[in-house]
């Protein structure tokens, strides 16, 4: 039943589950229509995820002694929904005997070793924590509170103390305020939500206790947290840029560009500048209105001076959600004389921020915090003014980034430069784009800002700098990880592969747009994982893989049409027509660029066009039409020299040699080919070398020609091109001069990339449905590949492919 759901919501469940086969064919029965067509949120609490798989286990917990169950409990308060490494000293402060540990182990549900305990598998240990009573948990809570007392652990300890309180205090709300603040500021979005759910549990007052759910499904959506973002803003109060931020990448990109734009007028009028205690800006995603919770009775926001938290009396909840026992006084463990550790009023600096002005506590997952605790002047306006330039460019709309440069000038917001570079280049205004985007593009350097990185990456691809454009998202995806940004990873990772295939890296490429397309359904970002299908697509049109690029082309064109993504349909529609032109049916590639020239917003790309047209002249002076081939060729060839880049100006130089008649076109070639050597992209390289040759076997200079062909033929054998290496064995052939050898006793040198990654899977004894899964594609194209791989190594069964793929990978 798993496969038969869309991919996205397939890996998002295996992903809710932690991988567990059992909780997820329980949870695949549970869901509604619209959650297993992708439509509404999975279900977040471990109860409504596998309640079957939970009740046995809990049974079989709450069958051990109850010595047994206590560490148990106290090992899985330690390590959930929180990790906080304190079981040791939790032991050792209330001296606990560890040995009745062993009747856990007996019994294979855990083992006690020097890192701690560790459970048979994740629900084991969400079986050992919820088994508890609602006061034993309280218990163990307070006793982690009390032995967290080093630099560092204060969120966590304030974390115990929130799960370990028995009602609503207004002061333990504001500590767990701050505590989320400072978890937010060290790149811990995870925990920083986790407190803010515990506050807002604890919180008395019901407008605040919205904000705080609100800016837990910020932290939670930043943290890579999808599905629960979605559920916590159902329960808060979703404002324009967090609705904006969720439709950018999982929605409808125009609506997204609206909600954004309408966040950064609102930002720019109240003045939304994030203020804290010191008097420095820090990041945050969205508009203020989110005021830090007070405390009454000091009206400060500190943190209560009470050791565990209680709060007043009243329908209290424990951290899971499980109603309290106000009558339950406190248990064993927080009577040990030796837990008390560091009071939990301890001068930490775990105060609430205040804004005076009501703006919310900074983000340090996003726009300038270079690192721990460090804080820089923000500008939350031109932050979401940068979002909303995103929006843009993925509509294709770029009439819009006209309308969002107008918004900033008259609010006086300071726009991105590739906002503005993208305007010029619009307008036609050459000189200027190229200087606002080599200024947004200089700005890469290592630990910067990720959404700046992104927008560097973005502004150097469209300069033709591909090398500057990997530097900057590879930067950008690093310093999303060291801050915990997990869902900018896999976008920087969209424009990543931009560079990868221009540059002749297919198979790295592939691999690396995969795993970040599993990154992006993992974390709700479908509109990102669309665009990596796309790049996927183009992948493998280079490689010749033409199932897969069909196959992926029109999942992210179905995809793309239905939200108004213009550019993952537009590089979609480009690869089929790279697939088609490299495979010699010219007439076909000619109608898809086209066709792509004439799609508007949502269906086409001005910049995926532009990028297009050294292809499309190719096809079209195929077909004999070159009226509209010159006309295109005149625009990019002036881009071309405003920018000065090597492999635009090779590019160009290309299309004339292919517009000039006869003997006209070598010189042309010649000058391309040394710009090439300029340049980065050494796959457009080896195709004009390709293209050189077989107008110099037609010229009948035969020595040249079979030096370029051969020099073209191994660069596409070295690629993993063998469609593009097989046009230059034939142009060879046609010449009358040997071509490489096209078989060898490496398997690697006479499959495609994608055939060669399925040939070692089964090799490792994967089924075609677990590869499918593995791959994200279907069991029917993975039988395709298989027998392609059979044809191809001349071998009948899994068994000799065992062998084949054994022997030649063998020292």
């Amino acid at each position: 039943m798993i496969q038969a759901l869309p991919e996205g919501v397939r890996v998002r469940l295996l992903h809710s589950v932690y991988g567990d086969p059992r909780a997820a064919a329980e949870l695949v029965a549970l869901l509604s229509d619209r959650q297993s067509a992708g439509l509404d949120p999975l279900p977040t609490e471990p109860a409504l995820l596998a309640p079957q798989l939970l009740r046995a286990l809990r049974a079989e917990i709450r069958s051990l002694p109850d010595d047994t169950r206590l560490l148990l409990l106290l090992a899985a308060a330690d390590q959930y929904p929180v990790t906080t490494h304190a079981f040791s000293r939790a032991v050792a402060a209330a001296r606990l005997d560890t040995r009745p540990l062993e009747r856990a182990e007996s019994a294979g549900v855990a083992h006690f070793g020097t890192g701690g305990v560790v459970f048979r598998d994740t629900w084991t240990r969400i079986a050992a924590y919820e088994s508890g009573s609602p006061a034993d948990r309280r218990d163990v809570h307070r006793l982690l509170a009390r032995v967290l007392h080093g630099d560092g652990e204060s969120p966590r300890r304030s974390w115990h103390r929130g799960a370990g309180a028995l009602g609503p205090s207004a002061r333990l709300v504001a500590e767990l305020w701050g505590a989320a603040d400072k978890a937010r500021r060290t790149g811990q979005p995870v925990l920083a939500r986790a407190l803010l759910e515990r506050a807002a549990t604890l919180c008395p007052d019901p407008a605040e206790r919205s904000r705080l759910v609100t800016r837990a499904a910020t932290d939670a959506w930043q943290a890579g947290d999808g599905n629960r973002a979605r559920r916590l803003v159902a329960d808060g109060t979703a404002d324009d840029a967090l609705s904006g931020l969720f439709a950018l990448r999982s929605g409808n990109a125009t609506e997204a560009f609206d909600a954004l734009l309408g966040a950064v007028a609102h930002r720019a009028r109240t003045g939304g500048r994030n203020d804290s205690p010191d008097g420095e800006g820090t990041p945050s995603d969205f508009p203020d209105g989110e005021k830090t919770p007070s405390d009454s009775s000091d009206g400060e926001g500190r943190r209560s001076d009470s050791r565990d938290g209680e709060g007043a009396p009243g329908d209290c909840r424990d951290a899971e959600g499980t109603p309290s026992d106000s009558s339950d006084e406190e248990g064993t463990l927080s009577d040990s004389p030796d837990a008390q550790g560091t009071p939990s009023d301890s001068s930490d600096e775990e105060g609430a921020p205040r804004d005076s002005s009501g703006g919310t506590p900074g983000d340090s997952s996003d726009w300038g915090v270079t690192s721990g605790d460090q804080r820089v002047s923000f500008d939350p306006a031109a932050h979401l003014l940068a979002r909303a330039t995103e929006a843009a460019v993925y509509t294709g709309d770029l009439r819009r980034c006209r309308e969002a440069a107008r918004v900033a000038e008259r609010l006086g917001v300071a726009s991105p430069g590739t906002l503005g570079g993208l305007v010029a280049a619009f307008e036609g205004r050459y000189e200027d784009a190229r200087d606002l985007l080599q200024a947004a593009a200089g700005r890469c350097g290592p630990g910067g800002d990720p959404t700046l990185l992104v927008h560097a990456g973005i502004a150097a691809l469209m300069l033709g700098d591909h090398t500057r454009a990997a530097t900057a998202t590879l930067r950008a995806a690093a310093s999303a990880r060291a801050r915990g940004a997990t869902g900018v990873q896999a976008q920087a990772m969209e424009f990543r592969a931009y560079a990868d295939f221009w540059t002749g890296r297919p198979q790295a490429g592939r691999a690396a747009a995969t795993e970040a397309l599993h990154q992006a359904y993992a974390t709700g970002q479908d509109n990102g994982a669309c665009h990596l299908q796309a790049a996927l697509a183009m992948f493998a049109a280079i490689t010749g893989d033409a199932d897969v690029c069909r196959e992926r082309a029109a999942a992210a064109r179905s995809y793309a049409l239905a939200r108004g993504l213009g550019l993952p349909a537009a590089l979609a529609q480009w690869a089929l027509a790279f697939l088609d032109l490299t495979d010699g049916r010219f007439a076909g590639a000619a109608a898809r660029l086209r066709a792509l020239a004439g799609f508007g917003p949502g269906h086409g790309h001005r910049a995926i066009r532009h990028l297009a047209t050294p292809h499309y002249v190719e096809a079209a002076v195929r077909t004999g039409d070159t009226r509209i081939a010159r006309a295109a060729h005149a625009d990019y060839h002036r881009w071309a020299t405003v920018v000065r880049s090597p492999d635009d100006l090779a590019l160009s130089a290309r299309c004339r040699a292919l517009l000039a008649p006869g003997e006209d076109a070598v010189e042309h070639y010649r000058t391309a080919l040394a710009l090439h050597a300029r340049g980065t992209r050494d796959f457009e390289r080896a195709r004009t070398e390709l293209l050189f040759g077989s107008a110099l076997r037609r010229l009948r200079h035969r020595t040249e020609a079979r030096d370029r062909l051969h020099s073209a033929l191994e660069a596409f054998d070295h690629f993993g091109a063998p469609h593009c290496a097989a046009r230059a064995r034939a142009e060879l052939r046609a010449l009358g001069a040997p071509a490489a050898p096209t078989h060898s006793a490496d398997p690697a040198t006479r499959l495609t990339a994608q055939q060669l990654l399925v040939a070692r899977m089964v090799a490792e004894g994967a089924t075609n449905r677990e590869i499918a899964a593995r791959l994200a594609l279907s069991p029917r194209t993975i039988d395709h590949h298989l027998r392609g791989v059979f044809t191809r190594l001349g071998i009948r069964s899994r068994i000799d492919l065992v062998r084949l793929i054994a022997g030649s990978e063998a020292p």
